[in-house]
């Protein structure tokens, strides 16, 4: 059976890309073919004429199979600006990421759709990400960036899901504040505020190691 999830976070760096990426690598241990998608990126590089999404690549270099960078970010503004501001001459259309998606999704038994930003970051004059998760229909995870402010966030986020009648996965708590004090307790807050299951916590790290942080998963 086929199985997805659309990763949104409390807000923009909060660990998404390392969370997915993380996700990839968990469930290739477990025999599964994955294939990942980043649909919107801004603040992408120019190399050759064309324009790369550094977490795109990331997600492309850990797909079970090759698959061309422009079906993995099919949306890429140079501006690190959000989306909806960074070019007005090419605005997101969903009818062209929900296509891609159809395309790709027949390639690998785990696909895992990155958002850009937060659950309510815009992507067009009208719709943000919450709407790109809505027509994806997929399970939503939510990256918990643990830092101070971090319940408000993960309360809001959870809610405005709730409201946009898409299912709840999970959570993930991202230990992004090496300072951060009462660590522990502040996660322990928010298993009790979330009616969703806590699917790993994945430690502060200066560079990443995705093997461990996937051995930090349990789905």
């Amino acid at each position: 059976m086929q199985q997805g999830y659309f990763i949104t976070g409390t807000d923009t760096h909060a660990g998404k890309t390392w969370t997915t990426v993380a996700l990839m690598r968990f469930f290739k241990k477990k025999g599964k073919s994955v294939a990942g998608m980043k649909p919107v990126a801004s603040g992408c590089t120019v190399e050759h004429g064309n324009l790369f999404n550094e977490d795109a690549l990331l997600i492309k270099a850990n797909a079970s199979i090759e698959i061309d960078y422009d079906l993995i970010n099919p949306y890429a503004y140079r501006l690190p600006i959000s989306p909806h501001l960074a070019d007005p001459n090419n605005p997101v259309y969903l009818e062209k990421i929900i296509a891609v998606f159809n395309q790709i999704k027949q390639t690998a038994e785990i696909i895992l759709i990155e958002g850009a930003g937060g659950w309510y970051a815009p992507i067009n004059d009208t719709q943000d990400i919450s709407d790109l998760a809505k027509a994806l229909g997929l399970p939503v995870i939510i990256v918990v960036a643990v830092r101070l402010g971090c319940i408000n966030h993960a309360k809001l986020t959870f809610r405005a899901i709730k409201e946009k009648s898409v299912a709840c996965a999970g959570w993930i708590a991202v230990c992004s504040d090496p300072e951060m004090l009462k660590l522990d307790e502040t996660i322990e807050t928010l298993i009790k505020a979330l009616p969703v299951p806590l699917l790993g916590v994945l430690p502060y790290m200066e560079t990443a190691d995705f093997d461990m942080l996937a051995e930090q998963l349990d789905l």
